[in-house]
């Protein structure tokens, strides 16, 4: 008497299949990008405020956030960033993608030191913007000529970019009267 045997996907449809198969793959790609961010890009930024700027009466509001970040290879150097966070319930689920609209500045907050070399287009923040493969970067560089500290931040997905961008400059100058040696930038880049 012939044994019959089943699987647990036959009663997936083909279609069924590949898309488990293309969901169980996203899953993995997503917890190894989430790993994948440089040693050198700063930490989680600090929020320092959120504001309303559309309603939505069954679930979250749009907003706009305000957020603060150190520069963590050059001491006294702070930014600060505005991105539009999605609201509804795609956004309250992390499931929406940002737009590409961040706005930026970046300021001398103490003197300046520097931890080390640097390079052209440091990654100094990153920060994932949607569930896949769309990011916001802070990058920085140097302009020797003027000694000024050049931010900009834009957001790329993996097949294509965003001509959106946001430019910030901090020309380094003495903090106060006991800081009269100022680092020079092009001293520390590769």
């Amino acid at each position: 008497m012939p044994v019959e045997t089943t699987n647990n996907c036959d009663h997936l449809t083909k279609r069924g299949r590949v898309l488990a198969a293309a969901f169980g793959l996203a899953l993995m790609a997503v917890s190894t990008l989430g790993l994948a961010v440089p040693a050198q890009a700063a930490d989680e930024p600090d929020l320092i405020f959120r504001r309303s700027t559309v309603f939505k009466l069954m679930s979250p509001n749009d907003k706009l956030a305000t957020y603060g970040v150190d520069d963590p290879e050059v001491d006294g150097v702070a930014c600060h960033f505005t991105v539009p966070e999605k609201g509804g319930f795609k956004g309250w689920l992390g499931l929406a993608e940002e737009v590409s609209d961040i706005s930026l500045a970046c300021r001398q907050i103490g003197p300046i030191r520097f931890k080390g070399k640097l390079e052209q287009g440091d990654d100094m923040f990153r920060k994932r913007r949607s569930l896949f493969f769309k990011k916001m970067q802070i990058v920085r560089g140097c302009d020797p000529k003027r000694n000024v500290l050049v931010y900009m931040v834009y957001s790329d997905r993996l097949i294509e970019g965003s001509p959106k961008n946001s430019t910030s400059s901090v020309p380094i100058m003495p903090w106060g009267a006991a800081d009269a040696a100022v680092q020079k930038c092009g001293e520390f880049v590769q």
